[in-house]
């Protein structure tokens, strides 16, 4: 809903909205949007990421094209032969499907984008060859921070990098100057569906303590907890 201020119940409830109404977004919204966006770390606080707000209905349908075509060369098949992933039904993941295929049809139609870039990429904090992981770093967090806002002011929103699988055509159709690229589109509306529980699987699957695949028991709670004595009271010698 929109409003919710508790982080965590923010994070747990961040469905990718991938159906969106055509309604425009006012700007102070998205000016929110992008001062989280801002807020994020960065590596040595450089701020080399760039953010480029798209409305332009023509630029949006160029970038659409190729948008499309990879999901019918590369996505879209690879959905139909892949097993759902942890935590997700059969039933769930082709709605998901759909819902991606939704998005595909109807890109060019979110009311807005936001364009995350990085100016010069392969520099790293001395102004040297940096890894292209290293450089995620310092535009991904912006991405997530900005993804959250979205859905605390009740946007709907979802990472998107497909465009990359045409990067010279689609960052040509964005305007993109020498030096600068793109790390993800966020498309920005009123979602049509309603917010919910992320589907992820259990994190005993995903997280370890010192060594690899050692489970890490901080993920249970005690089997056996002494209960604390009310106030005043002692406990027995």
């Amino acid at each position: 809903m929109p409003g919710d201020t508790d982080l965590f119940e923010i994070m747990q409830t961040m469905r990718a909205m991938r159906r969106l109404k055509p309604d425009p977004v006012p700007d102070e919204l998205i000016r929110k949007i992008l001062q989280a966006g801002a807020c994020a770390p960065n590596g040595g606080n450089t701020q080399r990421w760039r953010f480029l707000v798209i409305k332009d209905a023509k630029i949006k349908q160029t970038v659409q094209v190729y948008y499309k075509r990879a999901f019918d060369e590369v996505v879209g098949p690879r959905y139909l032969k892949s097993a759902p992933p942890p935590g997700v039904s059969r039933e769930q993941y082709n709605r998901q499907h759909a819902a991606v295929e939704y998005l595909t049809n109807h890109f060019h139609e979110a009311p807005v984008w936001i364009v995350a870039c990085i100016e010069n990429p392969h520099a790293d904090v001395q102004g040297t060859a940096a890894s292209t992981r290293a450089s995620g770093a310092s535009i991904y967090p912006a991405v997530q921070n900005m993804l959250l806002a979205a859905r605390a002011l009740g946007l709907g929103a979802t990472l998107t990098t497909r465009h990359l699988l045409y990067e010279k055509e689609a960052e040509a159709a964005l305007g993109l100057p020498p030096g600068v690229h793109s790390y993800a589109i966020l498309p920005i509306g009123y979602p049509m569906g309603r917010f919910g529980p992320v589907g992820r699987g259990p994190m005993a699957d995903i997280v370890y303590e010192n060594r690899w695949g050692n489970p890490y028991p901080g993920l249970y709670p005690r089997l056996f907890e002494v209960p604390a004595p009310p106030d005043g009271d002692k406990l027995p010698v």
